[in-house]
């Protein structure tokens, strides 16, 4: 029998970014997954610059060790937008950048590796307690906690706080703290792996295309290492449903239909198969703590509603659940009007973003009004740079939604 006052159940992004947070907090924890690693994670593979701030935050040195591992991943200073009028517009994170001199702006790596790195980072800690290839499978809830155990009884433990990081499949996340999937706030994706995929930019910008067939919803291709590239396009549930697309067909169908795709494609090579996967989106309100427990990343459907990056997402909430863990260990107290504190502290940091996304995700529906919004911002400078500041500043993305700044570009356009 383990006892631990935190147990984290998940050891992705979400939950080793919050273990390492308590042991740098001088709290330890009790890690567990159910899979043994390094092991593979179905995802588009981009980790923002979000991700990077918050893992810098907690020791400086995650992030220069992860850029110094340079097979591991690609530096991405940028997004390429291409509309359905195949309209293409660069849009970078950061204006005028130097890819030699200034600080990353994000990366793409496999799941595979950058799960693997961050449990490397964990086993670094001495008062962590990371136990792998075990599945918690039995969630009782006691007057001062959780018993925990898996199926077969190899794992049992106590616990005075729960923080639940399992996923976008998590158990407890839909049958105890209630959230339930909604396809409208949900999105499917496939993911693919190729190699030697044509006109790549040069400066590792990730490529999101936005085609009528997958509408509402996005094709893309991420650079990684070695000249491959994660590949993939993903919808919202509830119009997959209604169309009854197959996505690992309609992927397929869109590299050798689409015309500009396929000259790309032409001397690329498949090298793993097509894989789908469900994201619970960031883009309704709900509960994400209880009496004695905290959701983390996924399984606190927390996924960007229109980028449907979630790894930022996940390693931030990871930050602030320790962060409250800490208060509650100091309070003694785990209740659920206590940890409403976490909600709160999400909802500030990571609310306005959400509601911009999902904003942004319903005008990317109407096909017409993307093409127009190309073609002017393709003729127009000073838009690609607001455009551009929008990933660096909340403040200038609340000001692009603002009726009143359209108007002023459009008749400072006239004049």
């Amino acid at each position: 029998m383990i006892k631990t006052n935190i147990c984290i159940a998940g050891a992705g992004p979400g939950g080793a970014a919050t273990a390492l947070k308590l042991s740098h907090l001088n709290i330890p924890c009790v890690l567990v997954d159910k899979a043994a690693f390094p092991r593979d994670k179905v995802c588009g593979d981009a980790i923002s610059g979000k991700a990077a701030t918050i893992l810098s935050r907690i020791d400086p040195g995650i992030m220069q060790r992860f850029e110094a591992a340079i097979t591991l991943q690609t530096d991405i200073w940028g997004i390429r937008f291409v509309s359905p009028n195949n309209r293409q517009i660069d849009v970078p994170f950061h204006l005028g950048y130097d890819c030699t001199k200034d600080p990353k702006q994000g990366f793409v790596s496999k799941r595979l590796d950058f799960d693997n790195f961050l449990i490397e980072e964990v086993k670094r800690r001495d008062n962590i307690t990371f136990i792998e290839n075990t599945a918690i499978e039995v969630f009782d809830k006691t007057d001062d906690g959780f018993t925990l155990a898996s199926r077969d009884g190899d794992f049992h433990a106590t616990a005075r706080l729960l923080i639940v990081a399992d996923g976008a499949n998590s158990w407890f996340s839909r049958h105890v703290a209630g959230l339930e999937k909604d396809e409208k706030h949900h999105a499917g994706a496939v993911r693919a792996y190729f190699k030697n995929i044509g006109g790549m930019h040069p400066d590792g910008f990730i490529e999101l295309h936005f085609l009528k067939e997958i509408n509402p919803g996005y094709f893309w291709i991420f650079p990684l290492p070695g000249g491959y590239a994660n590949v993939g396009l993903g919808m919202r549930s509830d119009h997959i449903s209604q169309q009854r697309f197959n996505l690992s067909h309609k992927l397929k169908e869109v590299i050798e239909n689409n015309s500009h795709l396929k000259s790309r494609f032409q001397n690329a090579t498949l090298t793993s198969k097509i894989t789908g996967y469900g994201l619970p989106l960031g883009s309704k309100n709900h509960r994400i703590s209880g009496n004695h427990f905290m959701l983390v990343g996924d399984a606190a459907h927390l996924i960007d509603p229109l980028s449907g990056e979630g790894i930022g997402n996940a390693i931030y909430s990871g930050f602030i659940a320790a962060e409250q863990a800490q208060q509650c260990l100091n309070a003694r107290d785990f209740s659920a009007k206590f940890l409403e504190a976490y909600d709160e502290r999400v909802a500030r940091v990571l609310g306005a973003e959400m509601r911009l996304s999902y904003r942004l995700q319903q005008l990317m529906a109407h096909p017409w009004l993307v093409n127009l919004l190309a073609n002017w911002v393709n003729k127009n400078r000073g838009l690609i740079d607001t455009i551009s500041l929008m990933y660096t500043d909340l403040p200038t993305r609340k000001k692009v939604f603002n009726p009143l700044f359209w108007m002023k570009m459009f008749f400072c356009k006239k004049r």
